[in-house]
C-alpha cells in the first residue's frame, strides 16, 4: 500500500535509525550519536559502529567524515523497539488503518443509535411483537 506523508514522517522520526560504520573513529562525534562497541573479528572491514536515531545528526557525522576523507558505510534500519510494529507495519499504512477504524466506529455508533431509537418507539415495539406472534403461530 502507498504510504502517506504522515506515514513517512512517523517512520523517519520514530522507526528508522542510521548505522554508520568506519575504519577508524572520527575526532569528533556529534551529540545524539551512540557509539557501539564492535567485537574485534578477523576479516571484518569496519571496526567502529555509530548509531544515529535522527537523520540530521547522522548527516552531521557523515559530513565530518567526508571532510576528513574517512571511509565509511551507512545503513538505515528499523529500530528494535516494542512500538515499531504499531507505527510502521510491514507494507501497510497506519493512516489508512486509522481512517478505516474511524469510519467503521462512526458507522457502528450511528447504526446502534438508530436501532436504539427503534427500540424506544412504542409503535415499532407493538408491530414487532405482533410480527413475532404471527411467526410463532
Amino acid at each position: 500500500m502507498q504510504l502517506t506523508r504522515f506515514d513517512r514522517w512517523l517512520r523517519e522520526k520514530f522507526v528508522y535509525e542510521t548505522h554508520i560504520q568506519t575504519l577508524r573513529p572520527p575526532e569528533v562525534v556529534p551529540a545524539g550519536i551512540r557509539v557501539v562497541e564492535v567485537p574485534d573479528v578477523p576479516g571484518k572491514r569496519y571496526k567502529h559502529l555509530f548509531v544515529a536515531k535522527s537523520s540530521k545528526v547522522a548527516d552531521q557525522l557523515i559530513s565530518h567524515l567526508r571532510e576528513n576523507s574517512q571511509m565509511y558505510t551507512t545503513q538505515v534500519i528499523d529500530r528494535d523497539a516494542w512500538y515499531v510494529p504499531f507505527i510502521a507495519p510491514k507494507e501497510k499504512s497506519v493512516t489508512w488503518w486509522l481512517f478505516s477504524a474511524l469510519i467503521i466506529t462512526v458507522s457502528v455508533f450511528f447504526t446502534l443509535m438508530y436501532v436504539w431509537g427503534l427500540a424506544q418507539d412504542p409503535e415499532f415495539r407493538k408491530n414487532f411483537m405482533e410480527a413475532l406472534k404471527l411467526l410463532k403461530g
